[in-house]
């Protein structure tokens, strides 16, 4: 198997998922061109210039792709490989076109037929209050979590580190120029063209500012790290999206894309030969990356390349607020779930190009390796040529830098610029993760004031600034709190079930927006295919952690509070899914009405 092939056949799979799949999805389940002829989106409805704008369809795109493609697309795939390339591979494929592109279109959907309002308030509308209020308090965990540990990954990434500091920093006052201009003259490709330009010199200009004046004042320890970043994310997330939010993340995306275009290219002239086997020998559990079995651990431990409930943020947060028209969401839901799908796929056959016995030097500790009977093959040779040492360094981000280091390096032209790429990379992990931490601050903005405004009412309204000034402010100090102290390093492992229940809350709410709208019934079957897979995975890997990690003396991860939060979370859903089966009997037993004129009124 060489990865030429896995990157052709993947990307013509997708493809045709989005031309076939997607339509049938936009045209037929979700009906989005008749809501064109007959309402407009909450963008114009309640356009206020701040929250509700609204955006060209590839600034949307950009957004949303920049915001939901965070560490997920790029470690899960990565940490995955422990199985062997072939389920990382299907997972990646039949998730993505089955349940995350429906998923993320579905949820989109469904938040702005309620004027872009949070999921927790649509499954309170279409659901009842006890699913609404069940729904908000998973999100709140969830979102808080995320946050929190995606950043610990970005200060690692930064710590010490100006080169990248500077790269980063510099893309704040770019994008708002960007926003600016844009505001201004509504002139999107000059401005575009300008900034990109901007942050690619930004990058290329961070190695010589190292050992500068400045290269000293942009060298930050991991506690000063901790304090900054929660202070833009507030700036993220209460000032209006056109200004750095939008812009930041559109710029962002063609970095993004550009990276894995790029890495694309370079497989189709090196063409890797793929060193790992299909399956290896720990599919059935105790590998020294995930210690479950593959089934249910490969779809919790790929969730963004896939399908993640992080996606529910975004599809319920920004996004909807900024959609000029509904058909967009089959360009901005469906389509950017399906290239995030490729870029897992992407970082997966970087993964799977190096030897496995070097890839599992890297993600395992030194004593646990020396257990395994292997010989790294290549991986003294690139420490050397990185000049790093590279053992070790487990959680994915620095397998993925080397094996796209190692792909870019056999172009000759690039032989000798190992160390130049690999921190290039490194660099680039952490700007896709901060464009997903802006977006989700902001999303946890919305959050907190549908939570809270059900005590205090004017925290509901998002244009109300001393509310949006609280919310931002208690989004960052929440999940700032657990980045500063580092405990969320105690509850990281729950990310992985709770951000599957979370995909599964968005499919249930996506099935019942789908049965009361959609012309048949039987188009119901879109969510709940996914849904019944997912939510038996999720619960299964639930009950696998409770009882062989976290209430098990003997097992590292041993943590009575982390059974406690799993089990807690678990019930939520329970409570979610026995809700949403009684509406369904309801909706099945009700007689069909014209639900596109009750939709062009609002109803």
């Amino acid at each position: 198997m060489s990865a030429v092939t896995i990157m052709i056949g993947s990307i013509c799979i997708l493809m045709i998922a989005y031309r076939l799949y997607g339509t049938f999805i936009a045209v037929k389940v979700l009906k989005l061109q008749k809501l064109d002829e007959s309402r407009a989106t909450p963008a114009h409805d309640l356009e206020d210039g701040k929250d509700y704008v609204p955006t060209n369809r590839w600034v949307s795109f950009g957004h949303h792709f920049a915001a939901i493609a965070a560490a997920g697309p790029l470690v899960g795939p990565i940490l995955a490989a422990q199985f062997g390339y072939l389920p990382g591979l299907l997972w990646l494929l039949i998730g993505a076109v089955i349940g995350g592109a429906v998923h993320d279109a579905v949820v989109l959907f469904a938040s702005m037929l309620k004027n872009g309002k949070s999921l927790s308030e649509v499954a309170k509308e279409e659901l009842g209050p006890v699913a609404g209020f069940c729904t908000g308090l998973a999100m709140l965990f969830i979102i808080t979590i995320t946050m929190a540990g995606l950043s610990m990954v970005v200060l690692h990434a930064l710590e010490k580190n100006p080169w990248g500091t500077f790269a980063v920093g510099i893309t704040i006052p770019i994008a708002m120029g960007v926003g600016l201009y844009y505001k201004k003259t509504g002139n999107l490709k000059g401005p575009s063209t300008v900034g990109f330009i901007l942050i690619m010199v930004g990058v290329f200009a961070g190695p010589s500012i190292q050992h500068t004046k400045l290269g000293e004042w942009l060298t930050f320890d991991m506690g000063t790290l901790a304090i900054i970043l929660p202070i833009y994310a507030f700036f993220a997330a209460a000032l209006p999206v056109w200004l750095l939010l939008a812009p930041r993340d559109y710029l962002s995306s063609f970095m993004k894309i550009g990276v894995f275009i790029a890495l694309i290219v370079g497989v189709f002239i090196v063409n890797p030969a793929i060193a790992f086997p299909a399956f290896t020998d720990f599919i059935n559990g105790g590998g020294p990356v995930i210690a479950g079995p593959v089934w249910p651990f490969i779809s919790i431990t790929i969730a963004c390349g896939a399908i993640s409930g992080f996606h529910a943020f975004v599809g319920s947060g920004t996004t909807p607020k900024m959609l000029n028209r509904w058909s967009d969401i089959k360009v901005v839901g469906f389509g950017a779930m399906l290239v995030e799908c490729l870029v897992s796929i992407m970082a997966l056959i970087a993964a799977i190009s190096l030897q496995p016995a070097d890839y599992f030097a890297i993600n395992s500790q030194p004593e646990v390796f020396s257990t395994l009977g292997m010989s790294v093959v290549n991986l003294p040779e690139l420490s050397k040529e990185i000049g790093l040492n590279l053992e070790g360094r487990t959680g994915g981000a620095v397998t993925l830098a080397v094996g796209m280091t190692y792909i870019f390096t056999e172009l000759p032209w690039f032989k000798n610029l190992a160390s130049y790429f690999f921190q290039f990379v490194i660099l680039f992990e952490a700007v896709f993760i901060l464009t997903a931490i802006d977006a989700g601050t902001r999303v946890s903005r919305y959050l907190i004031q549908d939570f809270f405004g059900e005590f205090y009412k004017p925290l509901k309204r998002v244009d109300w600034l001393p509310g949006s000034i609280f919310a931002s402010a208690l989004a960052c100090l929440l999940w700032g709190y657990l980045l500063f102290s580092g405990d969320i390093g105690s509850v990281w492992a729950l990310f992985g079930v709770s951000n599957q229940l979370m995909a599964s809350i968005g499919l249930i709410i996506g099935a019942t927006v789908i049965l009361k709208f959609a012309d048949k019934r039987w188009y119901i079957l879109t969510c709940l295919v996914p849904l019944a897979y997912l939510y038996t995975t999720v619960n299964y890997a639930g009950y696998w952690m409770v009882r062989h990690v976290y209430l098990n003396p003997a097992a590292s991860g041993y943590s009575v509070l982390n059974a406690v939060l799993s089990i807690i979370m678990l019930i939520l859903g329970v409570i979610i899914i026995v809700t949403a089966i009684k509406k369904w009997i309801e909706l099945w037993n009700t007689p069909r009405v014209d639900l596109i004129g009750r939709a062009a009124k609002g109803i």
